[in-house]
């Protein structure tokens, strides 16, 4: 079964953070990102950019409306996901506690529903 893990953190903390953690960071990431290959349940990851780079946008009675950043105002952005496919709910979550991101941030993890 297919499960998203979007992983949560505060707005701007990876640009506070001193460039050697940037780094020890960026290299537990990949770690993570190679185990998830090794063990054949990537399918698909990316980083987002900033929530300022986000649009929004929405159709009320038949008018577009687009509304720049991000949907919700919030301290904690969405910053990044993984696309997993696993055997069920509790190997979904256990790749969730072996995120880095599960370290400075919270990781959600959703099922998705095929269409």
């Amino acid at each position: 079964m297919q499960y998203m893990l979007l992983i949560y953190s505060e707005e701007g903390r990876w640009e506070k953070m001193p460039r050697e953690q940037q780094e020890a960071g960026m290299a537990a990431f990949n770690a993570y990102t190679d185990a998830l290959r090794k063990a054949g349940a990537l399918k698909a990851s990316d980083r987002l950019k900033p929530t300022t780079t986000a649009t929004t946008v929405h159709v009320a009675n038949g008018k577009t409306h687009v509304q720049d950043g991000p949907f919700a105002d919030s301290k904690e952005r969405l910053g990044g996901y993984y696309l997993i496919d696993v055997a069920d709910l509790d190997a979904a979550i256990t790749w969730a506690s072996r995120c880095p991101g599960a370290q400075f941030g919270k990781v959600e993890v959703r099922p998705v529903w095929a269409m």
